[in-house]
């Protein structure tokens, strides 16, 4: 299963940790190199410096045919681009975005793209702790637009809770990952852990 991950914060960088482990073929994308020292030293996918929200940088990281695109930055302008991107542009069929804005995460859905919204999962976390019953979309809704492609998880194109987690099949023979980490505009690889 190819995976791409835009954002290697502490989402971003664990996630792709669980993937790589899990024997997933992982690329994360940074603006920052010093953002990959977050993954651990022994990280068996690619790591490569360059922005998420630009076209040709995607292609050359090889995010094309990807099966799963994962945009998980700080902001939900860039989460959505690339997101944006991956979908209509790269036609990758399973896109989640990130978006911290309530408001902007159920808006979006309506373009095709999965959403998971920390801000609605932390609070329904809080309340649920407290005792109170909570309802709606628990932070994570589907697609519900035209562009969406669908998934084997039975997600529907209509918005709903996602009662499984959109985490990707066990491959059945694994890729693995090269081990090599990337620096630099020309998005060449180097192997071991990026130094700042």
């Amino acid at each position: 299963m190819r995976t791409v991950i835009v954002g290697c914060g502490r989402v971003g960088a664990g996630l792709a940790e669980r993937l790589a482990q899990a024997g997933h073929d992982v690329t994360v994308l940074d603006v920052s190199t010093e953002a990959f020292n977050r993954l651990p030293s022994n990280f068996g996918g690619t790591a490569i410096r360059g922005d998420g929200t630009d076209e040709d940088v995607l292609r050359r990281a090889g995010a094309e045919g990807a099966d799963w695109f994962y945009a998980l930055t700080n902001g939900d302008n860039r989460n959505i681009l690339s997101a944006q991107l991956a979908n209509e542009n790269l036609g990758i069929p399973k896109v989640v975005a990130k978006i911290n804005d309530p408001l902007r995460a159920q808006a979006y859905t309506t373009l095709g793209i999965a959403t998971i919204c920390r801000t609605t999962l932390l609070v329904d976390a809080l309340a649920e702790f407290g005792g109170q019953p909570v309802e709606g979309e628990h932070g994570v809704a589907a697609a519900t637009g035209d562009a969406h492609h669908g998934d084997e998880h039975g997600v529907s194109r209509r918005m709903q809770v996602a009662s499984e987690p959109f985490a990707a099949e066990a491959p059945e023979h694994s890729a693995g990952g090269n081990g090599q980490r990337a620096a630099g505009p020309p998005l060449a690889t180097e192997p071991g852990r990026s130094e700042s």
